[in-house]
């Protein structure tokens, strides 16, 4: 009964973000033709928390005082919804990401990402890999970088095991890394459900930034176990 109605809700929702956020997107565009950063941050900002409220949902949001905008991070989050990143992006708009190519395939919302400098993974050949890293310290030198990772969304509930990007670039730029756990999103919309969760609770716990110099010395397989350690100790897969 309670997946006939979250089903029978979840297109008129659907419908009701993706012109939404076409709207947003030729707002930014021509923003970004301006170059007005502030501007489209701000309003970057604005769209993500309007997204929840359109859903009838209350984001809970825990560990702001971690966060020091005038700080450049790396941040990691373990991911489960296509709505992670907006999630994070209603907190956190200065941000450049860095996910799957895919989701640049997604209709209006692929357009978004591309007007806030998404750089997508793409197979990982040596050329694209170059590129791709390139695109990333470049970014990292003015901005904090955030990333998922896992690689792709979890397609049961459970952390996946994460790679070793994050740590290359780490230790590139030598930026501390802001681990943040976000609950309830695999209820609400996983990769693997068509339709939306209204019941789900959806909360983000922005972690102690862990400083790169303790980090340096370690060995990838140490950071990793750290960093998928704090992001576990706070995650609940049935919140």
């Amino acid at each position: 009964m309670r997946s006939g109605i979250n089903a029978f809700l979840s297109f008129p929702v659907f419908a009701v973000l993706y012109c939404y956020t076409a709207v947003g997107v030729v707002v930014v565009f021509i923003l970004t033709t301006f170059k007005a950063k502030r501007a489209v941050q701000f309003l970057t900002m604005i769209w993500a928390k309007s997204v929840f409220a359109i859903m009838g949902k209350k984001l809970t949001i825990k560990g702001k005082n971690y966060l020091d905008k005038n700080n450049r991070y790396i941040l990691v989050a373990n991911h489960a919804s296509l709505f992670d990143i907006v999630a994070i992006t209603s907190f956190y708009p200065q941000v450049a990401w860095f996910g799957h190519e895919r989701l640049l395939k997604v209709p209006v919302f692929g357009g978004f990402l591309r007007l806030i400098g998404y750089v997508p993974f793409r197979e990982p050949t040596i050329r694209n890999t170059r590129h791709m890293l390139d695109q990333l310290i470049d970014r990292s030198k003015n901005q904090s970088v955030a990333m998922f990772p896992e690689g792709t969304r979890t397609l049961d509930g459970k952390i996946n095991p994460f790679f070793r990007g994050f740590i290359y670039l780490m230790r590139t730029g030598n930026s501390d890394i802001l681990p943040i756990t976000l609950n309830g999103f695999y209820n609400l919309k996983p990769k693997n459900r068509l339709f939306i969760d209204f019941g789900s609770k959806l909360e983000v716990i922005i972690h102690k930034p862990v400083p790169g110099e303790e980090l340096k010395d370690k060995t990838d397989d140490e950071i990793i176990k750290r960093i998928k350690g704090i992001i576990e100790s706070a995650y609940n897969c049935n919140h």
